[in-house]
């Protein structure tokens, strides 16, 4: 018997506490909306069983709660979203199920609370273990609570994961390498680093736009990142993706490795994408963005979409390659088949006597250096 593919599951809960001066996700104010809160948790469990049933057998891989701050989310609701998903897509193991938190999140109980409700890796968001990079970034936690959170975290739940920032105004890499150490001392066995990027329209952008202030050159990211990686790679962490280093291949994230390889993935909440083979083909799903708009679609359709694309086979190669060259494995060259690209292809060709990726018979893959100018190589091998 023919095992059933693979499928993730994303959660979107776009409540945050406070909206933090670099986001531009799709997220509100978290202040006064039980009613809402809880007409959406029961809208996302009529999402999920309408789009499980539109997909037929699927074998469940991951289960991600991320947002805004889903940590924010009701225990008890985010168990039955879990229990549900277990049961609409039965696995031959045990899914992992993670959840992003903040540090301010972090009671003991609350943690407890959601290892009983299944899950066993927390991404916790400390961004930063210095003061003055917490104000600056509009975190609402001090360094002392965020490492608090982490050894509470660590004691809850079999696997902890922290994401942290760079590439901050002003940042040395001395004073990064010694954070980084410091974050390290906390005992995770999984570490996010991403640098600041300053996305239009975000309150980082309209500051950056009138001069306010400015974010590091190229250089000095070049060599923070070189920082990244040899501090982790001492610690015995590998780079298995360009921002996420993992202590060992259990220690990676199975839900963004599904993501990265293709595979099918279901998305429920406000503005939550989702990947599918249906009859039709590859579709690209979002759902409707604003949460009022997303609860009448799922009263009247039973499904949250707004927008449904059927990818072609080039689109759908494009958006491979742009996930699959993230990770150090790359992509196989048969899924990107569409594109042209093979050992011969003259645009893999300057970049692999540039060093930047690796292609043979198989399989294309970046260098460490190529992930470091991973948009150029992209532009570059999809013109």
């Amino acid at each position: 018997m023919t095992e059933a593919p693979p499928v993730a599951v994303y959660v979107h809960w776009p409540y945050c506490s406070r909206i933090c001066p670099y986001c531009d996700f799709n997220v509100v104010r978290d202040r006064g909306r039980a009613a809402e809160q809880a007409a959406l948790a029961a809208a996302i469990l009529v999402d999920l069983e309408t789009q499980a049933r539109r997909l037929g057998p699927r074998r469940l891989v991951s289960v991600f709660f991320g947002g805004g701050t889903p940590s924010l989310l009701d225990p008890e609701a985010l168990g039955r979203i879990v229990e549900r998903a277990r049961t609409l897509f039965p696995g031959n193991g045990p899914a992992e199920v993670t959840l992003e938190a903040n540090p301010t999140d972090a009671e003991a109980a609350r943690f407890r609370a959601f290892a009983d409700a299944g899950v066993q890796r927390l991404s916790l968001g400390v961004q930063s273990l210095e003061d003055s990079a917490l104000a600056f970034l509009g975190r609402n936690h001090s360094a002392a609570e965020a490492r608090r959170a982490a050894e509470t975290a660590r004691a809850v739940f079999p696997r902890l994961s922290l994401d942290l920032i760079y590439a901050r105004p002003e940042q040395t890499a001395r004073a990064w390498r010694d954070e980084l150490a410091e974050a390290l001392a906390l005992g995770p066995e999984h570490v996010s680093p991403y640098q600041l990027t300053i996305e239009p329209g975000t309150a980082f952008g309209r500051a950056v736009e009138r001069g306010r202030w400015r974010p590091p050159d190229g250089d000095l990211g070049a060599d923070l990142w070189d920082v990244t990686q040899a501090v982790l790679e001492a610690a015995g962490f590998d780079a298995y993706e360009v921002s996420n280093h993992a202590r060992g291949d259990a220690a990676r994230s199975r839900h963004n490795l599904a993501i990265w390889r293709g595979a099918e993935y279901v998305g429920v909440g406000p503005g939550a994408h989702g990947r599918l083979d249906l009859a039709a083909g590859r579709l690209a799903t979002r759902a409707a963005r604003a949460i009022g708009d997303y609860l009448d679609r799922v009263r009247e359709a039973g499904v949250g979409w707004d927008e449904v694309e059927a990818l072609d086979s080039s689109a759908a190669a494009e958006e491979r390659l742009l996930l699959g060259l993230r990770i150090r494995e790359g992509v196989p060259l048969a899924q990107v088949k569409a594109l042209g690209l093979g050992p011969d292809s003259p645009r893999a060709a300057v970049l692999v006597e540039q060093g930047l990726i690796d292609i043979d018979a198989e399989r294309i893959r970046t260098t460490e250096a190529g992930r470091l100018v991973l948009d150029r190589v992209l532009a570059e091998l999809i013109a």
